[in-house]
C-alpha cells in the first residue's frame, strides 16, 4: 500500500503556528495548486487544498515563507470523520513530511 503525495503550488493564507497540549507545534496551511487543463470555459481552476505541519518543519515555514510563496510538498493524505449537528462529516487533508521552497530569495522584501 501507498499513501504520498507531492504537490507544487503557493500559498494561499498566513501561516499561524499553534502549540499543543503535549508541546508540540503545529500550523494549518493552503495550499493553492491550479490544474493542468482548462474547464469547460477555457480557463484553468484552482483547488486550495488544506495543509497540516508538525514541529519542525512548520517552525520553519512559518519563519520563511509567506502568502504567494511557491512550494513544493511531499506529504501524505488523511480523511477525518467528525460529527456535527447529530450528522457525520468528512474531510481530507494533507500532512506535510516535507517542504522545498522554490521562491527566489530575491523576490522577499
Amino acid at each position: 500500500m501507498l499513501n504520498q503525495i507531492v504537490l507544487v503550488g503557493r500559498i494561499a493564507r498566513d501561516i499561524e503556528i499553534k502549540d499543543t497540549e503535549n508541546g508540540k507545534k503545529v500550523s494549518n496551511m493552503t495550499l493553492a495548486v491550479p490544474r493542468s487543463f482548462k474547464n469547460i470555459e477555457g480557463e484553468y481552476e484552482t483547488d486550495f487544498l488544506p495543509c497540516v505541519l508538525w514541529d519542525g518543519i512548520a517552525t520553519n515555514v512559518n519563519e520563511y515563507c509567506k502568502v504567494g510563496d511557491l512550494v513544493g510538498v511531499k506529504g501524505r493524505v488523511a480523511s477525518n470523520v467528525y460529527e456535527k449537528d447529530g450528522q457525520k462529516h468528512y474531510s481530507v487533508e494533507i500532512i506535510v513530511e516535507k517542504v522545498t521552497f522554490l521562491t527566489s530569495n530575491k523576490s522577499k522584501e
